[in-house]
């Protein structure tokens, strides 16, 4: 029998995957992973502590050893520093894809492994599909189409996938609710946690603001360099963002969103939204850091892929330059790519892979 090492947020996803592990019959055990705990005094909810003790209640109701992990300095220097350096050097950064491979099936898989665990479970809205005459294991996309979170697992490496277990990834989220309802688990009714990964509810910039200095420039109009405006910093804005600029709208009620970042200048482009604006929409771009959660993808192919979470699939022409670089070509254009920002790949509903957006257009 394998023995799973049951990943438990506090939060209601993970709690009834351990406890659909327990009625399967499993040898399972719950861990926290303590890897924030807000100890900058940054503003905004950190509630790790509440965390931790809906955690070990839920395991205590389903009748499970609890422990807590503490990976605080690995998730520091693997994802801290990774979304600080990426805002830094004015890309977008996305921690919630890289901490699923560096964290939960990185440093958090390796501990299950040393510590006498076969797999890993989480809470995840996504599936595993195990071919017969290969035994190899695909991530396929959730059954609820509103909570699929199989893009945020698109960085994942084979031997990953090899020890994951999803037990949830085929509920819709009223079902998994009513599951932990009609189980009375403790944390039953709490709701979903929002933020970035592990660290809680804090707003992006309140954090930005702690650790990245205020580089105020120039906001200027993409298509004809007129001063709009001045801004805090580069890394407080996205391409495609539209609220929060700065900057009013015309007496035409037209409304200015970001469609590009000017290193050299230190400057912030804008254009009113339209098919036309400049640097919004793109039909190409350059994708480097692959990772395949199978076997790599065949050089020159027509796949599909999600350009960010939430995102429908869409069609692409996939062109491998070299070992870890392809271009893209989309079907139809896409709206404000971002830099450092994932694009996921797909067979169908199976994922392929994924990796990092590093040229635009």
């Amino acid at each position: 029998m394998k023995k799973i090492l049951v990943a438990m947020s506090g939060g209601v996803d993970s709690a009834v995957a351990a406890l659909l592990l327990k009625e399967q019959g499993c040898d399972i055990e719950g861990a926290y992973m303590k890897n924030w705990i807000n100890e900058d005094n940054i503003l905004g909810d950190c509630p790790w502590q509440q965390d931790i003790e809906d955690a070990a209640a839920v395991a205590d109701a389903v009748g499970i050893p609890f422990r807590v992990v503490n990976l605080m300095h690995e998730y520091r220097s693997r994802i801290v520093e990774y979304l600080l350096h990426g805002y830094q050097t004015g890309i977008t950064p996305n921690p919630d894809v890289m901490c699923n491979r560096e964290i939960k099936f990185g440093v958090f898989l390796d501990y299950a492994l040393e510590n006498g665990f076969d797999e890993v479970a989480t809470g995840h809205y996504a599936q595993l599909r195990r071919d017969e005459e290969t035994g190899q294991r695909s991530i396929i996309e959730g059954a609820d189409p509103n909570k699929d979170q199989s893009y945020f697992l698109a960085m994942m490496r084979p031997e990953q996938v090899a020890r994951a277990n999803f037990p949830v990834g085929h509920l819709l989220k009223p079902q998994l609710r009513e599951l932990a309802q009609r189980a009375k688990l403790p944390n039953a009714s709490k709701k979903d946690s929002q933020g970035i990964c592990f660290i809680g509810n804090i707003k992006m910039s309140d954090f930005l603001r702690e650790y990245v200095p205020d580089q105020p420039g120039p906001i200027l109009r993409a298509d004809d360099g007129q001063q709009l405006g001045e801004h805090r910093g580069l890394h407080y804005f996205t391409i495609g963002q539209r609220k929060g600029i700065g900057v009013p709208s015309n007496t035409d009620n037209q409304f200015y969103v970001v469609v590009g970042k000017d290193s050299k200048r230190n400057a912030l482009l804008v254009s009113f939204e339209s098919p036309g604006a400049p640097g919004l929409y793109t039909s190409r771009c350059e994708v480097s850091g692959l990772s395949y959660t199978g076997l790599p993808i065949p050089q020159d192919c027509s796949i599909e892929a999600k350009v960010r979470y939430r995102d429908p699939r869409v069609k692409i022409n996939y062109r491998r330059t070299s070992d870890d670089h392809v271009e893209v070509a989309f079907e139809e254009p896409q709206r404000a790519l971002a830099l450092g920002q994932i694009i996921a790949f797909y067979d169908g509903p199976t994922l392929l892979g994924g990796g990092v957006y590093s040229k635009i257009g």
